[in-house]
């Protein structure tokens, strides 16, 4: 998108947005949703990362005024290949791994996802990725009330996803 485009796009928003999905994606600089999803411009996307795609009190609203506010149809739960914050939960698991400052506590939601793959064949990280975005998914879908209404009355659909850093796709999964 040229700096005009963008300035158009920008122009057509600028009053009221109306994006077509809400994602929770990870703060790694790697993993750009709006590039992602086919360059989308400004106003399509609703866009809350943070280090190993989690939801806390302040992204749970985030996607609560998404869906309630502003009618997003659809939630998308961004885990990635190689993420480090799930590799520090893996690290939890594996080697009883410490870590300093907010980052500890950062990675604790990812651990209980660590425990439930561990003895699973193939990749314990990518494998842990899976299961840390269906459980993150299922934590919207169930734990909000507005999200979980909205999901029954048909206006909402909750998915996990996994994107591939080497193939540059976005694998959806339940």
């Amino acid at each position: 998108m040229c700096v005009q485009q963008l300035a158009a796009g920008r122009s057509a928003v600028a009053n009221s947005q109306a994006p077509w999905a809400t994602i929770v994606a990870c703060a790694d600089s790697r993993v750009t949703p709006e590039l992602l999803f086919g360059g989308v411009g400004p106003g399509e996307l609703f866009v809350a990362r943070n280090a190993g795609n989690l939801v806390d009190t302040a992204t749970m609203g985030t996607i609560e005024y998404g869906s309630a506010a502003l009618g997003v149809p659809l939630i998308v739960v961004l885990g990635h290949e190689r993420c480090g914050a799930v590799a520090a939960a893996c690290d939890v698991v594996t080697k009883n791994a410490k870590f300093p400052g907010s980052i500890g506590p950062m990675v604790k939601p990812i651990v209980p996802a660590a425990k439930a793959v561990a003895k699973q064949p193939g990749d314990f990280v990518d494998n842990t990725v899976r299961e840390n975005a269906r459980r993150v998914a299922r934590k919207v879908a169930t734990r909000s009330p507005i999200v979980a209404d909205l999901i029954k009355a048909g206006k909402v659909k909750v998915v996990a996803a996994r994107y591939d850093l080497d193939e540059g796709r976005v694998e959806f999964f339940a």
